[in-house]
C-alpha cells in the first residue's frame, strides 16, 4: 500500500511538471503547486502568474516575543501588510489558508535575517525546526493575488508577459511605526496603458487582502524612486509606449521592517517567492458610488494622477454648477470650464504648502481702493488649509499690507482662521526675483509652495497693463504678482489655480479668447496670464467657498484619503469635525463682510459700503449661496 501511494504521488508530480512544461502552471491548483515546490522541482524565480485566481501570501517569521508588536504594525499599515493569518508559536501549518501546508518548505525560496542582516537564502527551513518552535508566522496578502482580476478586466500584466518577477522599490514614504518596527513603504510597479488606468484601479480597489487600489499613479520621483530600471527587489519591467507606471503597496514592506528591528533571527519569503493559499479571490461587486473610484490627471510635469470616489467627484461637480450662475449677466456662462474645480482641488489636496493671492484695486479714487470680492474667498481657502494642517501664506500688494494684516487679525478673532496667516509681498528686483521668491535659493528643485491660488486678483492684460471692468488702467496700484504664476509654469510640481468672475483676473488667460468675445470690454481687459486650473464663478468669493467645500469633501472621501496617505497609517476621518468647523458659514461671512465695510473695503460694482458684494446683497444672495454649498457638502452624510 505504501509503495502504491508513493507511486501515485510521484505520478501526480510528473503530471504537474508536464503541465508546467506545456504552459499550464498558471492553472494548477494550489495544493499541487505547493507539493511541487516542497519537492524542490521548479526552476523558476517567482510565483507571479501561478494558480490564477488564488490568494498568495508574503511570509514573515519572528520570535514570539515580537509577534504582538508586529501584528499592531500590520494593522497600522494595512495597505502594504494586510494580515491574512497569524500562527501560534511553532505551528508550521495554517488550516485557515491551506489544508496540507508546511511553512518550512512551501515557499520557493526563503531569506534568513540575523540582527537585521540577510545572511543567506534557503530552499527549506527544516534545519531550523528547533528555533521555529518559538517563532510565529505571519501570512500577509500579496498583489500577485489580483493579477487574474486585472487580466479579466482586459489589462495586460507586463511582468507576466515578459516572464519576469514584478519590480519592487523602496520609497521615501514612512510607515506608521510601532515599537521597534519602523520602515519606509515598499511598492510594486506595474505598467498600465493610460486608457486602462481607471479599469486597473477598479479591478483592485476592493481586493483589500491583495493590497487594494494603487497608492500612486505617475512619476516615480514623487515616491522618492529615482530609477525604474533599478528595482530594489525583483526584476526591471519594461513599459510599452503609452504605459503609465502604477504603484501598489507591497508586502515586502514587512521584510524592511524585519531588517530595521534587528531581531537576532527572522525568516521571510524571498521577494516574489510567495506562499500559495487555497483561498480564492472573492468576486467583489462594487455597490455604491462611494466605493467606485475615478482617476483624474492633476499634473503633467511631473506626471501625477489622483484617485477619488465617484460620489465625491459628483458632489464637487455639483458645487461647480452652483457657483456657475451669472447673477450680474456679464456673460460668464461662456467662460465656464467643466471639472476645473475638481481637478484644482485634487491638486491642492496633494499640496504641502499653498500660496494665495487676492486684491483687486478697482476703486482707484478711494482709499483703500480694494473691493470686497476676493478677501473672503481667500480666507475661506486659508481656513480649510489650516484645518487640513497644510502650510498656507498670502501674498498681496505692498501698499495693502497693513489693511490685510488687520483683516487677518480680525479673522482670527472672529474664529474664521485658527491662527494668523503669514502675509508676504513681492517686488521685481531682478530677472530671477520670482524664482527666488518661490524656491529656496532660486532652486526649482526646492519649491517653497506646491500650489498657487489667485482669487479675484487683478490680472495683467496682453499690453502689460491691469484693467478694471470699466477699462480703466490701474497698473500703478498693482504689484507684479503675475510673475509668480508665470515662473510657476517653469517649476516642476508647482501648480496654479485662478478664480475669477469677469475674465480680467489673474489666471483667466486660459479663457482669454472667450473673454474677448463675450465679456464687455474683453478685448482690452482680458487677463493674458494662464493658470493650470481656471475656476469661474458668478462671484469670485463663491469660488473660494466652493474650493473650501471641495477640499472638505475630498478629505472625507475614504478612497481619496487612503490614496493621500499611501495606505499607511490610519484614516484621518476622526478629524472631520475640525474640518467641518473650518468651512465658511453665513454667520462667519456676515461678520467678515462687516469687518471689511468698517475698514472701507467697498462693493466692486457700486463702490457701496453696504452689506453687499459686486452689487449683490449679502442677505438673500450671498447667504443663500453659502447655505446651498454647505447643503451639498452634507448631502448624503450620516
Amino acid at each position: 500500500m505504501t509503495s502504491r501511494m508513493a507511486s501515485s504521488e510521484s505520478k501526480k508530480n510528473l503530471e504537474a511538471e508536464e503541465m508546467f512544461v506545456t504552459g499550464g502552471l498558471k492553472s494548477l491548483l494550489p495544493h499541487v503547486l505547493r507539493r511541487i515546490i516542497r519537492c524542490n522541482r521548479l526552476s523558476i524565480s517567482n510565483t507571479s502568474g501561478m494558480a490564477e485566481g488564488y490568494k498568495q501570501a508574503n511570509v514573515v517569521i519572528l520570535h514570539k516575543s515580537l509577534a504582538d508588536d508586529f501584528e499592531k504594525f500590520c494593522h497600522a499599515n494595512a495597505g502594504p501588510l494586510p494580515l491574512l493569518c497569524r500562527s501560534k508559536p511553532g505551528d508550521w501549518k495554517c488550516p485557515s489558508l491551506s489544508g496540507d501546508s508546511d511553512i518550512r518548505t512551501d515557499c520557493l525560496q526563503y531569506r534568513i535575517y540575523e540582527h537585521g542582516a540577510c545572511t543567506g537564502t534557503l530552499k527549506s527551513l527544516k534545519e531550523y525546526s528547533e528555533q521555529l518552535k518559538d517563532m510565529v508566522t505571519f501570512y500577509l496578502g500579496c498583489s500577485f493575488s489580483f493579477e487574474k482580476a486585472v487580466q479579466n478586466a482586459g489589462i495586460p500584466v507586463r511582468n507576466v508577459e515578459q516572464k519576469c518577477n514584478v519590480s519592487m522599490y523602496k520609497t521615501a514614504v514612512p510607515c506608521y511605526g510601532v515599537s521597534t518596527f519602523c520602515c519606509n513603504l515598499v511598492v510594486t510597479m506595474r505598467p498600465i496603458p493610460e486608457s486602462k488606468l481607471e479599469a486597473a484601479v477598479l479591478a483592485t480597489s476592493e481586493l483589500k487582502e491583495a493590497h487594494g487600489a494603487p497608492i500612486h499613479v505617475g512619476d516615480p520621483g514623487l515616491l522618492g524612486i529615482q530609477d525604474l530600471s533599478k528595482p530594489d527587489y525583483g526584476d526591471p519591467v519594461h513599459l510599452h509606449p503609452g504605459d503609465i507606471p502604477v504603484f501598489w503597496a507591497c508586502g515586502v514592506t514587512g521584510v524592511e521592517a524585519v531588517i530595521n528591528c534587528r531581531a537576532p533571527l527572522a525568516f521571510t519569503h524571498s521577494p516574489g517567492c510567495m506562499f500559495i493559499t487555497d483561498l480564492k479571490n472573492d468576486n467583489v461587486t462594487v455597490r455604491s458610488s462611494k466605493e467606485v473610484p475615478q482617476v483624474h490627471c492633476v499634473s503633467q510635469d511631473p506626471l501625477h494622477y489622483s484617485i477619488v470616489s465617484a460620489e465625491a467627484a459628483q458632489k464637487i461637480k455639483n458645487l461647480e454648477t452652483l457657483i456657475g450662475i451669472d447673477p450680474g449677466d456679464r456673460g460668464i456662462i461662456h467662460l465656464l470650464r467643466q471639472d476645473e474645480l475638481l481637478k484644482a482641488c485634487l491638486s491642492i489636496s496633494h499640496a504641502r504648502s499653498v500660496l494665495i493671492t487676492t486684491g483687486f484695486p478697482t476703486h482707484f479714487t478711494y482709499e483703500p481702493p480694494e473691493e470686497n470680492d476676493g478677501p473672503p474667498g481667500a480666507l475661506a481657502i486659508a481656513a480649510i488649509l489650516q484645518a487640513l494642517e497644510k502650510e498656507v501664506a498670502i501674498v498681496t500688494d505692498q501698499r495693502a499690507m497693513n489693511l490685510n494684516k488687520k483683516i487677518i487679525e480680525e479673522a482670527v478673532q472672529l474664529g474664521i482662521l485658527k491662527r494668523p496667516v503669514p502675509l508676504l509681498s513681492y517686488q521685481k528686483e531682478s530677472a530671477d526675483s520670482a524664482l527666488m521668491f518661490l524656491c529656496e535659493n532660486g532652486n526649482p528643485g526646492r519649491p517653497r509652495f506646491d500650489h498657487l491660488v489667485a482669487i479675484e486678483r487683478a490680472g495683467m492684460a496682453a499690453d502689460g497693463n491691469y484693467y478694471n471692468a470699466r477699462k480703466v488702467n490701474i497698473k500703478h496700484l498693482v504689484d507684479p504678482i503675475d510673475e509668480l504664476f508665470l515662473a510657476a509654469q517653469t517649476i516642476p510640481g508647482v501648480a496654479t489655480t485662478g478664480v475669477g468672475d469677469g475674465g480680467n483676473e489673474l489666471g483667466m488667460g486660459k479663457v482669454k479668447d472667450t473673454v474677448k468675445k463675450h465679456i464687455k470690454n474683453g478685448d482690452v481687459i482680458a487677463c493674458d496670464v494662464e493658470a493650470d486650473f481656471t475656476i469661474v464663478a458668478g462671484v469670485s468669493n463663491w469660488g473660494g467657498y466652493a474650493i473650501a467645500c471641495a477640499l472638505y469633501i475630498l478629505s472625507t472621501c475614504e478612497i481619496h484619503d487612503r490614496y493621500l496617505r499611501k495606505a499607511v497609517g490610519f484614516p484621518q476621518i476622526s478629524k472631520k469635525m475640525g474640518w467641518l468647523s473650518a468651512l465658511p458659514s453665513v454667520t462667519k461671512e456676515e461678520k467678515l463682510l462687516k469687518t471689511l465695510v468698517r475698514h472701507g473695503v467697498r462693493s466692486g460694482k457700486t463702490a457701496s459700503l453696504e452689506m453687499e458684494v459686486d452689487g449683490l446683497p449679502f442677505y438673500d444672495t450671498h447667504s443663500v449661496m453659502i447655505e446651498k454649498l454647505l447643503q451639498e457638502v452634507q448631502r448624503g452624510l450620516s
